[in-house]
């Protein structure tokens, strides 16, 4: 049987129950995992810093695990601290995405360290994404002013249906660019082109000398589809969208259920 020394995991619906929480079975199994050796990706479209609280709960800092954020924009050693590979955003694309979120009096924002960067620091949406990713807001007086470093994502944060108009406005101008998207009704993600879990974990495999083969991936989304069917064996959660099911080798238990557990004692004993 193969031996597998990687496991990719995506976090929200996959990781995390569905009150966003790792539980107590689930990070025992994966703590006694990398006791054997296997090394975690956590693979996330969430910022670096939005990660952390849950890469410091498994102990990837100890264990010598990774973290994949941004949908595979940046991949960061955990251990060292190292940024091992990012893909951002081009700086003169910044001014159209500001100009169309204030155009639409829609907040935009952009993560800096520990930070959500907006000019909107109340904006219901805004503490939303703060929130969920266990971050603090800094409000900036003029966003294209604050932002002198490489942006590996914006987001523009608002109300569903206005924001449908807007993405649909945006991908037409912006498709030959860029990657324009919601991954929530009321958050459209604004990534480089070609952003892509597995094509992050192609880069992180040669950088480690390891294989596909040796890798375990599992997701439930459409943004894990590419990881899973790229992976020696790509896993769905029971909770997966079905086009992700339909992909996979394997379907495991729900996020309620410790799916990922599943998989390990199942794959990686």
């Amino acid at each position: 049987m193969m031996k597998y020394k990687l496991l990719v995991l995506d976090l929200d619906g996959t990781l995390t129950n569905n009150k966003k929480e790792i539980t107590e079975h689930t990070r025992r199994t994966l703590i006694d995992a990398q006791e054997r050796g296997i090394k975690i990706v956590l693979a996330s479209g969430r910022p670096t810093y939005g990660i952390v609280p849950i890469a410091d709960k498994l102990e990837l800092k100890k264990y010598g695990g990774y973290i994949l954020s941004y949908n595979g924009g940046e991949i960061t050693n955990w251990q060292t601290g190292e940024l091992m590979y990012e893909n951002v955003l081009d700086a003169d694309v910044l001014p159209y995405l500001y100009q169309c979120a204030k155009d639409n009096q829609f907040a935009i924002v952009t993560y800096k360290d520990k930070y959500v960067l907006t000019e909107h620091p109340d904006d219901e949406y805004v503490l939303k994404e703060a929130i969920l990713n266990v971050m603090e807001t800094k409000k900036v007086d003029n966003f294209l002013e604050a932002i002198d470093f490489p942006v590996a994502k914006c987001l523009i944060v608002g109300e569903a249906e206005r924001l449908a108009v807007l993405e649909k406005e945006m991908h037409e101008a912006l498709k030959e660019r860029m990657g324009v998207y919601r991954s929530e009704p009321y958050f459209l993600e604004l990534v480089p082109k070609g952003i892509d879990k597995a094509q992050s974990l192609a880069v992180l495999l040669e950088k480690i000398g390891a294989t596909k083969d040796e890798m375990i991936a599992i997701g439930d989304g459409f943004n894990d589809l590419s990881m899973i069917q790229y992976a020696g064996l790509g896993v769905a959660m029971a909770n997966a969208q079905e086009v992700v099911r339909q992909v996979a080798d394997y379907i495991t238990l729900s996020n309620e259920e410790d799916g990922v557990a599943a998989v390990v004692e199942k794959f990686m004993k």
